[in-house]
Parts: C-alpha cells; structure tokens; sequence
C-alpha cells in the first residue's frame, strides 16, 4: 500500500509540474503585444507606376547621351521621330 502512495503522490507532483507549465504559457501568450500591422506610405500600384516612369526617364537620358555625347549630334534630335525615320530609311537602303 505504501507503494501505491508513492506512485500516486509522483503523479501528483508530475500534473502539478505540468499544470505549472500550462500556466506559464498561458500566462506569456496573454502577455504578449498585439501584432504589428504594417501600412505602406505609397500603395503597391503608385509604386509600379514610379518603376516605370524612372524606367522611361532613363532610357530617354540614354538616348540623349548616346546620341549627343558619345555620338556627334545634338541630344535633343534623339527625341525627334526625324531621326528614327532617317535610321530606318538608311536600314532599307532608300
């Protein structure tokens, strides 16, 4: 019978410790603060438009470097459709 005690007071001890740590967890996640919901400044769609337009802003100062710069012409006819007509006019041999 004492045996029976022994085991029974162990398994006593052993939920004890167990309910301890259930408490323990519930205690830090009741501690813990709300999650924290991010808002973006500039929504996704204003940000693809910028993307493209700083795209579109730099391929037209490459051009105007190219053409202008590194080649013996004026930048601003690298904007005109005069000289893409010329270029394409030259490439069919006319």
């Amino acid at each position: 019978m004492t045996e029976e005690v022994k085991a029974s007071s162990r398994q006593q001890r052993r939920l004890e410790k167990v309910q301890e740590e259930v408490n323990k967890k519930e205690t830090v996640d009741n501690t813990k603060p709300t999650k924290w919901v991010q808002i973006r400044m500039f929504p996704i769609w204003l940000r693809i438009l910028i993307v493209i337009a700083l795209f579109c802003i730099s391929a037209i100062a490459g051009l105007m470097i190219g053409y202008g710069v590194i080649g013996d012409g004026e930048p601003k006819d690298a904007l005109k459709w005069e000289t893409y007509q010329h270029i394409i006019d030259i490439k069919d041999g006319k």
